[in-house]
């Protein structure tokens, strides 16, 4: 009698499959979240750029920040599906724009959360150094933001 050769695969074959693959997933599907989420921080990262350039030129043409009133009538507060709301707030001569991201695009988020663009302005030089940063309540994880806002 001859025997033939094994076709197929064991039950065991396909259990230790199945295992690797559920092992695999479990550690790529946590880093694509973080890589969605970051991809959508392009939007409220351009919002903040647009505002920055319009702040930079206020103080280029007037060497001082611009008051509560006149920053927060200059940003485009359009909301969208990400950017819940985007402030403005002038503290010691020093701008701070602040925008809240929709929890909704955040896994695992009940709250929005907020990140900052803040200006710090050097009237000897004509310069203002701006600092990206989570925001000072419910703050975005650094994980989120971009290398140069996880300072």
């Amino acid at each position: 009698m001859q025997q033939r050769a094994q076709q197929g695969f064991t039950l065991i074959e396909l259990m230790i499959v199945i295992a690797i693959v559920g092992i695999l997933a479990a550690i790529a599907l946590p880093a694509y979240q973080d890589y969605t989420v970051r991809a959508k921080m392009s939007e409220p990262i351009a919002r903040l750029a647009e505002a920055k350039t319009t702040f930079a030129e206020y103080y280029a043409a007037r060497a001082e920040m611009p008051t509560d009133t006149v920053g927060n009538a200059s940003l485009n507060k359009t909301t969208t599906d990400i950017v819940k709301q985007i402030t403005y707030q002038l503290s010691s001569g020093d701008a701070l724009i602040t925008i809240s991201v929709a929890s909704s695009n955040l896994p695992g988020e009940a709250n929005d959360l907020t990140f900052s663009l803040s200006g710090s302005s050097n009237p000897n030089e004509g310069t203002v150094t701006w600092t990206c940063k989570p925001g000072a309540s419910n703050p975005m994880p650094a994980k989120w933001l971009p290398a140069t806002c996880r300072g």
